[in-house]
């Protein structure tokens, strides 16, 4: 069965080639494209099912003997990541083929967009499945530039001055990654992640410290974790809804599985757990108090993505078995919640003919059903019971709680100040956009009235597809119990490691 694990780098790798081949036959690029992850999804589904019954897959590529090849490994958490991103990746597709043809080739050239996605998708894949940091560095470096493509499609000014910055950023957080690689390698001979669990642990403390800080450096720049967040509320907003939904939902969790991964294989015995709760604490209220200063929904939620990572990095930090189930488990609801959220306010735009909360107001009335697709998930990203916010958020806090230190109460209050300020600023939202009287109009960019109250048809392709991804986000809270006890049994593998090193390198090779 490990030769499943190439599969899902492979199959859209040749499906991009495929779509891109057939650019000038759109209706077969989607064709194309839906099938190749519809395959993909089914795969990683059944990875998830081997890697829950018999434990970590490894597939050491070109057949090559360990440790001297790339090795593709799947586990528990790497499966559930897999699983997760293409269905975010599959319902983004589906929704950005149900907007009319003038917007795709306006805003998303269908004959760019499939390939690109498909590259992306097989870069995210590629990363969660790296068994080695240059080989994690490659997946990163797929789906990034993927992303530069998909950020400025549409070539409007506003949008190559966001890539600008995004580019600029992530091309100094790769040349980073590739130094820390060749530093890494200098000091013991080795990239592969099972081999460094050893050999990093007989180096200097030192030396282990600034190793450690370097791939901390690299991956908080990619996870957006505070201080080193500042790129991306100014980015995303920019890019047409599909590509902002599938940026929020799965880019910055890339660098916080990379996190996980590094700290409990190579790090067990981490002394920087204080810093990265401080890093947690400023992640999330920082980012929080950004959001509710926002009069723009796409900004606003740029800045609650920021936030939330800070939960994710709350959990990692704990370095406990319940810790790290938290952080997995809110990994998951919020890849899907985020991207509902993102495809929704796509809607909005539609509907309202902007996201400025100045300029929304009505929208309960004129399109009730667009209230319930923004509702929900919003009140779940809040943490609202009985919903898999809540419960990630309540896993979070009884692991601070149960840490017991006054730093893991500081963060434990944080924890629930910052769910009150999102609940604060999804009402915000609601208030404007949907409760309030509707504008009369507003002037568009030529000065001219443009009247709000018309009837205006949302592609139907599209509302069948956020609302699909509103029942998933929502279906996480009826599943949560099973899913978290897959978390904690994915988090009690990673902080034993012996289930991964010993699936990765047989015995007697290190």
């Amino acid at each position: 069965m490990n030769n499943l694990l190439p599969l899902p780098v492979l199959l859209p790798l040749v499906g991009a080639g495929v779509a891109l081949a057939l650019s000038r036959h759109p209706r077969i690029q989607r064709v194309v494209s839906t099938a190749v992850l519809l395959l993909v999804l089914a795969i990683e589904g059944f990875l998830v099912y081997l890697t829950d019954a018999f434990g970590p897959i490894v597939l050491w590529v070109g057949a090559w003997p360990p440790p001297l090849g790339i090795a593709l490994v799947a586990d528990r958490m790497s499966a559930l990541m897999l699983v997760v991103s293409s269905l975010v990746t599959l319902t983004v597709l589906i929704f950005a083929m149900g907007s009319d043809l003038e917007e795709r080739q306006r805003e998303t050239p269908v004959s760019i967009f499939h390939p690109t996605f498909l590259v992306l998708a097989a870069g995210v894949s590629n990363a969660f499945l790296a068994g080695d940091l240059f080989n994690l560095f490659v997946g990163f470096e797929i789906l990034l530039f993927a992303s530069y493509v998909l950020l400025t499609l549409g070539g409007t000014g506003e949008r190559i001055r966001a890539g600008t910055t995004y580019v600029v950023v992530n091309l100094l957080s790769s040349l980073l990654f590739l130094v820390t690689i060749a530093v890494v390698y200098a000091a013991t001979g080795s990239v592969n992640l099972a081999q460094l669990a050893g050999r990093l642990a007989e180096l200097p403390d030192q030396l282990q410290l600034i190793l450690q800080l370097l791939l901390l450096t690299v991956f908080a720049i990619k996870a957006a974790v505070f201080p080193l967040s500042a790129w991306l509320p100014d980015s995303y907003p920019t890019a047409p809804a599909p590509v902002t939904a599938v940026f929020a939902g799965l880019l910055t969790k890339v660098g916080v599985y990379a996190i996980i991964r590094t700290q409990t294989v190579l790090f067990p015995d981490s002394p920087l757990t204080g810093l990265l709760l401080w890093a947690a604490l400023l992640t999330m209220i920082i980012g929080i108090l950004g959001a509710v200063a926002q009069s723009e929904i796409k900004r606003m939620l740029s800045f609650t993505l920021v936030s939330h990572i800070g939960y994710m990095i709350f959990g990692i930090a704990l370095a406990s078995t319940s810790g790290y189930a938290g952080a997995i488990f809110y990994t998951a609801h919020h890849i899907t919640i985020q991207t509902t959220l993102f495809l929704v306010t796509g809607l909005i735009e539609r509907r309202g003919g902007t996201t400025s909360l100045s300029d929304l107001g009505g929208l309960a009335a004129l399109s009730p059903l667009l209230g319930v697709l923004f509702f929900v998930p919003a009140m779940n990203l809040a943490g609202i019971p009985p919903l898999s916010g809540f419960v990630g958020k309540l896993g979070l806090l009884g692991a601070g709680v149960a840490v017991g230190t006054p730093l893991a109460y500081v963060l434990v209050a944080g924890g629930v100040l910052t769910s009150l300020l999102t609940l604060y600023a999804m009402a915000k939202v609601w208030n404007r956009a949907f409760w309030r009287s509707a504008p009369d109009g507003v002037p568009d960019r030529e000065g001219t009235l443009t009247v709000r109250r018309g009837k205006i048809e949302l592609p139907r392709g599209m509302v069948i597809t956020a609302a699909f991804l509103v029942l998933i986000g929502f279906a996480i809270t009826f599943i949560a119990g099973p899913l978290y006890g897959y978390a904690e049994r994915a988090a009690g593998d990673m902080l034993l490691r012996t289930p991964y090193l010993q699936a990765v390198l047989p015995e007697g090779v290190r």
